[in-house]
């Protein structure tokens, strides 16, 4: 079998998942549950559960606790596309070929949409206990998971990013911004993965630190894609970084030097991952295609 075809299999095996945790869309609140699952169910490449799933594989057999998380890390990188979309963010009318929530539901709806799969995420994750033998572990992955997500990884990212737009942005403080807003829910899906696995300490912080380079190419790319790409490819509009008077790696930079820093983070991240004492071949091939992705 070859990488496109494994992809395709492991992808949609991970968006089955993740449509089993999404709520009915029932009772009073029916409108904002159906906001929610418009969100989530808009596309994707589902590259942070399919993340976690291939590092959990890594070190060991995936368990029952593994699927919640899962569901939970998709409900919160959507809760973040839709909050960015806002007219008071980005205000992006298009997201993979689809009407932005705000703009199919209303700027309210789409905010209360956003809090919400935040929230459920959790709900959904603390699932998880009722399904493991090991609830402390259990109980460290929803820590770095609300870390992750909170004012010291994505939320934090996307303040500094919002507070600098208009501005110009010097070299380390976007690599900061990157960080956070990209690289830290990676990190967090690759660390439960690899926590769930098995892992120990000194494996999840080279995975931490394989999946910090990893955001980092994945956004540099990202960058390069909204120059280069067409609204046709991406599903979405392009050129809203320059619109919105962003500094991204590829204005500070140029597209050939971005387009190497991506390669060499994301080759940096399969020898940190290859440098451990158990592969997962897949996942690594996976890492490089970041890099080369053209949507």
């Amino acid at each position: 079998m070859n990488f496109k075809e494994e992809l395709r299999i492991r992808t949609e095996e991970t968006e089955a998942i993740i449509r089993r945790y999404l709520p009915e869309e029932e009772g009073y609140q029916k409108t904002v549950l159906s906001a929610m699952n418009y969100s989530v169910l808009a596309g994707g490449k589902r590259l942070r559960p399919l993340l976690m799933r291939e590092c959990c594989r890594l070190f060991g057999a995936e368990g029952p606790e593994l699927a919640p998380f899962m569901a939970a890390i998709e409900m919160i990188h959507t809760s973040s596309l839709v909050h960015d979309d806002l007219p008071a963010m980005d205000a992006d009318e298009y997201r993979r070929g689809k009407k932005t929530t705000w703009v199919s539901y209303g700027e309210d709806m789409a905010i209360l949409a956003g809090d919400g799969l935040m929230i459920y995420a959790f709900e959904t994750a603390a699932g998880a206990f009722a399904a493991t033998d090991r609830p402390a572990a259990v109980g460290r992955c929803i820590g770095i998971l609300a870390r992750k997500t909170g004012i010291y990884g994505m939320i934090g990212g996307q303040t500094a990013d919002v507070e600098m737009t208009g501005k110009p942005i010097p070299a380390d403080m976007l690599d900061f911004i990157y960080r956070l807003k990209t690289g830290a829910l990676l990190e967090a899906s690759m660390m439960i993965g690899a926590i769930l696995g098995g892992a120990d300490e000194e494996q999840v912080k080279a995975v931490e630190q394989a999946a910090s380079d990893v955001g980092l190419a994945f956004q540099i790319r990202d960058d390069i894609l909204d120059v280069v790409s067409t609204a046709e490819v991406l599903g979405k509009p392009v050129g809203s970084d320059m619109r919105n008077e962003k500094t991204t790696f590829a204005s500070l930079w140029g597209i050939g030097a971005a387009e190497e820093k991506a390669e060499f983070y994301s080759r940096r991240a399969v020898e940190t991952l290859s440098a451990l004492p158990v592969k997962n071949e897949f996942l690594n091939r996976l890492l490089m295609e970041l890099t080369a992705r053209e949507k």
